[in-house]
């Protein structure tokens, strides 16, 4: 859109491994947020918007796990870009050995 501000754009990149709770990989607003979110569109990564949530994890650093009040929303998420991509989520396999 012509009208569109970038200034309102804020977009966060998250990584499940299945080791531990997903990570902030990257985060950025105006611009730089959009400059992310046309990066994932070009790989095919699934693209969630939720402004509310965004602001959140915005307040994350890149590196560092996202918080547990966040937890069961991220989770909804990343299962639903799992399954619209046609891929399983990665299983920590570690834990289940140590039982």
């Amino acid at each position: 859109m012509a009208d569109h501000n970038h200034t309102d754009t804020i977009a966060v990149a998250l990584k499940y491994d299945g080791s531990a709770a997903p990570r902030v990989t990257a985060k950025n607003s105006g611009k730089g947020g959009e400059d992310i979110i046309e990066l994932a569109r070009q790989y095919g990564v699934p693209i969630h918007q939720d402004p509310a949530l965004a602001q959140v994890l915005a307040q994350i650093k890149p590196g560092e796990s996202i918080p547990e009040d966040v937890f069961i929303i991220v989770a909804e998420i990343l299962s639903f870009a799992y399954l619209i991509s046609g891929q399983t989520p990665p299983v920590n396999t570690q834990s289940s050995a140590k039982e």
